[in-house]
């Protein structure tokens, strides 16, 4: 029986610190394990949107790994949040998609981690 696995970074990585790239790069690598036998997501939320823009640069620690993850992970990012932390520009230029589902009070929509596990997903964050 396949899973189904659901990888939300929340880390900022604005912050510069290790724990921060700790969080990405085990969030990534958890999202390539559980692809290795089911389905995985990784969706950015909150500050960690900022994070693709950052991972894009080849000398990031992380890099290796997030392009790796890229190649067979979906990958999303909340628009809401996307917007709130001025990260819509690191994301397009990603080509990442993003959602909004959850129509929150006060948002444009951010992504829904009900629907996410409503869907079947277990629902992983870092």
């Amino acid at each position: 029986m396949s899973s189904k696995t659901a990888v939300v970074v929340l880390s900022d990585p604005s912050t510069g610190t290790e724990e921060a790239v700790g969080r990405v790069f085990n969030a990534l690598a958890a999202a390539w394990d559980f692809a290795q036998g089911g389905e995985a997501l990784v969706v950015f939320q909150g500050t960690g949107t900022r994070w693709p823009a950052v991972l894009a640069d080849p000398a990031h620690p992380a890099h290796e790994l997030y392009t790796a993850v890229r190649k067979q992970v979906a990958t999303v990012a909340s628009g809401g949040c996307a917007i709130t932390f001025g990260a819509t520009e690191g994301l397009e230029g990603e080509g990442i998609s993003t959602v909004a589902q959850n129509q929150a009070p006060g948002t444009v929509g951010v992504g829904s981690l009900r629907e996410l596990a409503q869907s079947g997903y277990t629902v992983l964050t870092f």
